[in-house]
């Protein structure tokens, strides 16, 4: 893994979004989902109500490992090991333990695997509402594909329709409509 750490900023939310792992800009920038795969996410996060700002705001923002995992033989971002995630894992549950959040985001299929190792196919999990625990607290998951550019997913069916219907539990989730409520500062 090649630092810097990359988190979001510290706030005391109902809601939680788990990433994969920061790519090469996010170090630099400071901050998740910082180029491409966020101006994607933020923009469906716009569509029900927030804007990114806002978002950033108001929502926790964590990762499955919080450096960058460095690049593959073959090109692109390497997928954190065993080892990596265990490490990492380790944060995610202090920190779900100190936020109890009511929803958690999971995007992308590392950050997915977390909380349903069984799960497959992003078909079987994204546009449903489910329950997940981690450090033993319980709460409201709905996940979300990756955002990445490189990713035909969220753009050709039936990723589109489910990303659809994802996104619009997520605007109808308690949690979500709280957010959007506060007023801003």
């Amino acid at each position: 893994m090649i630092g810097p750490v990359v988190t979001g900023v510290p706030v005391m939310s109902p809601v939680m979004l788990i990433g994969q792992a920061p790519g090469t800009r996010e170090g630099p920038a400071g901050k998740p989902f910082a180029w491409t795969a966020g101006k994607t996410m933020f923009g469906w996060f716009n569509e029900i109500g927030l804007t990114e700002e806002q978002f950033r705001e108001r929502v926790y923002m964590a990762a499955v490992c919080r450096c960058f995992p460095g690049k593959a033989a073959g090109g692109g971002d390497r997928v954190p090991d065993a080892g990596e995630i265990e490490r990492c894992g380790k944060n995610m549950a202090t920190e779900v333990k100190i936020l109890k959040p009511q929803l958690v985001i999971p995007v992308g299929k590392l950050a997915i695997a977390q909380l349903y190792p069984d799960i497959e196919k992003l078909t079987e999990v994204i546009g449903q509402q489910r329950t997940g625990t981690l450090a033993g607290v319980t709460f409201d998951v709905i996940a979300l594909p990756h955002p990445s550019g490189a990713s035909t997913w969220h753009r050709t069916e039936p990723g589109k329709t489910l990303l659809a219907q994802a996104l619009a539990k997520i605007a109808a989730h308690p949690a979500w409509r709280a957010l959007r409520a506060i007023k801003a500062a």
